[in-house]
């Protein structure tokens, strides 16, 4: 059995400031540096033999403060544990975006809810098959880790709960 500790990155100065980061680089604030040093203190006696994240640099920072500089582990990047990519929403203000609950009226650049779920798919069916009987802490981004939950319990995404900056969840893969 593999064992991922699924973490969200640490808060960034853009979802500080409510700005829809997509697939954008993104860079942890200080509250941010805060949580992921805070929940590398909670998993401290947990023994993890692989570190990934995505290949965003707000996942990569929170992967290397979360394991601490101590440990010299390397960090395995993956696109699958990319964001949803938002398209034309990427960089507007959140609270402006109207029709961000009603998918009918998106632009058609936007990653569909399939495709995301299709990633989230593929990501467990690569950590099951290069990590097995392993525990992996693997870091990405709200809504793809809850596209990576809602396929693993097979639920709607809108059963699963949101995920705070630096908050974790355990998923046992058979």
């Amino acid at each position: 059995m593999t064992t991922v500790y699924l973490v969200r990155h640490g808060e960034t100065i853009d979802n500080a400031r409510r700005i829809m980061q997509g697939q954008t680089q993104g860079q942890l604030n200080e509250n941010g540096i805060q949580q992921a040093k805070e929940l590398g203190q909670r998993l401290a006696d947990v023994h993890f033999d692989a570190y990934v994240s995505s290949d965003l640099q707000r996942s990569i920072e929170t992967c290397r403060l979360v394991v601490g500089s101590e440990k010299q582990v390397p960090n395995v990047t993956t696109k699958l544990l990319r964001e949803r990519d938002w398209g034309s929403f990427t960089g507007m203000f959140i609270p402006e975006l109207a029709n961000l609950n009603d998918p009918s009226k998106w632009p058609d650049d936007i990653e569909t809810l399939e495709e995301l779920k299709q990633r989230a798919a593929q990501f467990l069916e690569w950590i099951k098959r290069e990590y097995p009987d392993k525990v992996v802490l693997a870091v990405g981004h709200g809504i793809i880790n809850k596209a990576v939950q809602s396929v693993f319990y097979g639920k709607p995404m809108n059963e699963i709960a949101v995920m705070k900056n630096a908050d974790v969840r355990i998923l046992k893969i058979e």
